[in-house]
This record gives structure tokens, sequence and C-alpha cells, in this order.
């Protein structure tokens, strides 16, 4: 299963004959494997990686440090899903350290992505305070580089 994912996570365009050759399996079986994932949320969903700038994207991106108060008997989950069903919410990640969640958010500008933490995150009820960061440049995304040309980089090599 550990291959299977990898490969999908590399590039979930492979068809399943292509994972099955990569795996050794027989197609049949890695499709089955596939749905078994699925069926069992294992795999959340596909998506394309985009490079904002080259298809001219102007959306803002947010990363969002939050502090909660902890609930009694639910911890932070119970709030953490809630921050986690609004729209404008991409990411939500319970972490160790100074702050409770990293939420990234994304939003058509500046006040759009303003008025959602006033407006709805600050306003709930346990959250103790936020700090906003907006992603200014994107270098690295999911793992690929961004603004790559794939022309090969290396000098030549003279004897």
């Amino acid at each position: 299963m550990d291959a299977l994912l990898e490969l999908l996570q590399e590039d979930a365009r492979l068809t399943t004959a292509q994972m099955a050759e990569r795996l050794g399996r027989p197609e049949a079986e890695v499709s089955e494997m596939v749905g078994k994932l699925e069926r069992k949320g294992a795999i959340l969903g596909y998506h394309a990686v985009v490079d904002p700038e080259r298809v001219g994207q102007r959306h803002v991106s947010a990363l969002i440090e939050v502090k909660l108060t902890p609930e009694r008997d639910g911890g932070f989950d119970r709030l953490a899903q809630r921050i986690s069903r609004f729209d404008q919410v991409r990411t939500c990640w319970l972490m160790s350290g100074g702050y409770d969640l990293v939420v990234l958010v994304e939003g058509e500008d500046l006040r759009e992505v303003a008025r959602f933490v006033s407006e709805k995150l600050s306003s709930l009820d346990g959250v103790l305070s936020t700090a906003t960061h907006f992603q200014l440049k994107v270098y690295k995304q999911s793992g690929f580089i961004a603004g790559e040309t794939h022309e090969d980089e290396r000098l030549a090599v003279t004897p």
C-alpha cells in the first residue's frame, strides 16, 4: 500500500495499468487497492499542483497561527473541525509549539482574508488569538518546484 500511495502522491494521473507495471502487480489488484483506499478515506482527493504566477492567478494565500482554549473532554478537535469547514480554509493542522493550529486560507484579496480573520475566525468562542502571515511568492508547493523550466542547468563538462 505504501508504494501505491507514493506513486499516487508523485503523479495522480498515472493510469491503473501504469501503476500496476511499476508495482509489479496485476492491474485488477491495483485497481481494487485504490478503490479500498478511497472507500476508507485514506485518499482524500486528487488535485493538480498549479504555479499561480504562470496561470495569472491573483488570489491571496495566508498562513494563520491560532491559539485556542481547549474544551473539556474534546481538546481542540471540535473547534478545529468547525474552523476547517469554512470555505476559505484550505488546510488546518494541530501543531506543537507556541500556537495550537495553523490554518492556510485563500481569498480574492487582502481584504477578504482580513474579513475572514476578523469576522469569522477571531470571533469564534475558544479562539484566543491569531497571527496572520501573507504568502508573497511560491518557490515550492506539494513537492514541486515553481517556475522551473526543466532545462538542464548543469554546466557542460569539457575534457
